[in-house]
């Protein structure tokens, strides 16, 4: 009898072992975008030899960082331009960095600013890797808003009322503070539920530089006449904001998966 006591002690031992095992994997499997943290899923190498992480939000892909690669993917140079005049009368491919500045933290930190010629190239990004098209920003922003990812938990996709992701997709540094409710400044240890870390790189337009620290915006693939479509961040306000700009303007660059 103490024999058998004994055996089943060790079986209710060993089982428990194992209930124990599944709870701490389960937890550890717990998806890492529901607390903030970013779900990196891998890299991707640009020409210059550039590392960038990636994260998976729904069907789509895409990369943590901006792009700052000064090189096509067939290894030839983007054209660097820095004087503002000659910036002015682009309609050629080029890029600069914010403020022209040289300091390799800054660039790693904000990526390049490319004018849409460079992007309308089609060789800016590595092979199996694309700009977004303005369809796929949208498919972005859809898939946040159905989730839950917008500041106050609605899903309503209704573009005039319904977005409402901007804190889901900024980082949770350089911003700068302030806002309104639901915006990006407003604590930003909120921000970038998605793990799209979204930093205010600032744009350059005809007539210089401006907005680091404040916003950012990101280009699309696709024109609109004379135009191009792009995204917009900006530390006051709720929603990724849709817009059109000068294809010689310099934004910054994120990738998508193919």
């Amino acid at each position: 009898m103490n024999k058998e006591r004994m055996i089943l002690a060790k079986l209710i031992t060993s089982l428990a072992a194992i209930s124990l095992f599944f709870v701490v994997v389960s937890c550890n499997n717990t998806n890492p975008m529901s607390n903030g943290e970013s779900n990196k899923d891998g890299n991707v190498t640009d020409a210059d030899g550039n590392v960038y992480h990636t994260v998976t939000i729904g069907t789509q892909t895409w990369t943590v960082e901006n792009l700052r690669t000064t090189k096509y993917n067939d290894g030839t140079a983007i054209p660097h331009v820095t004087d503002s005049t000659a910036w002015a009368n682009l309609s050629t491919p080029a890029y600069c960095n914010y403020g022209n500045t040289v300091n390799s933290d800054s660039i790693k930190k904000f990526g390049n600013l490319y004018n849409w010629y460079a992007v309308n190239t089609g060789k800016l990004a590595p092979t199996g890797w694309h700009i977004p098209t303005d369809s796929e920003w949208t498919v972005l922003v859809d898939y946040l808003i159905l989730h839950g990812y917008n500041y106050d938990g609605t899903t309503d996709t209704n573009d005039a009322v319904g977005n409402k992701v901007a804190k889901s997709l900024a980082a949770q540094t350089d911003w700068k503070s302030g806002g309104l409710t639901g915006g990006i400044g407003v604590d930003l240890s909120k921000n970038n539920s998605s793990g799209f870390s979204a930093l205010p790189g600032g744009l350059r337009r005809v007539s210089g530089f401006i907005g680091i620290g404040s916003e950012g915006r990101w280009w699309s693939a696709t024109e609109d006449d004379k135009l191009a479509w792009e995204r917009d961040l900006s530390y006051a306000y709720k929603s990724l904001m849709k817009d059109w700009n000068q294809k010689m303007e310099g934004l910054s660059v994120r990738l998508v998966k193919d």
